[in-house]
């Protein structure tokens, strides 16, 4: 139907949206909170462990919404479809979120020992 798959731009429109566009955007959403839990049931896997506290998740959950505004979009949205589309936007932002992405992950093993 053309529909970009971006996970920010579809929960932001189920918290808007209303009538028929908030139906199939419950049903997205819904599966992607649901599958895992099915997955771990049907595969017998042990409890997952979270190592950090609430306030870190909340946090953590805040910065990212924060990312997608100021990105117009998420890791999906831009990553996924926008990149398959050869959008210069999508394929901007996704170089961006790549890099940092690399930083962090030396920053954190090199800097802070983790």
């Amino acid at each position: 139907n053309g529909r970009i798959a971006g996970i920010s731009g579809i929960t932001g429109g189920l918290l808007s949206a209303g009538g028929r566009e908030r139906g199939w955007r419950a049903a997205f959403i819904g599966g992607l909170l649901l599958s895992p839990w099915l997955y771990a049931a049907a595969a017998a896997l042990p409890p997952g462990e979270i190592s950090v506290g609430n306030g870190w998740l909340a946090a953590a959950g805040l910065l990212v919404g924060l990312g997608t505004r100021l990105g117009s979009g998420c890791t999906s949205g831009h990553g996924v479809c926008g990149v398959a589309r050869l959008a210069p936007r999508s394929l901007a932002a996704t170089a961006v979120f790549m890099l940092l992405g690399f930083m962090t992950v030396w920053l954190m093993r090199h800097t802070l020992g983790g």
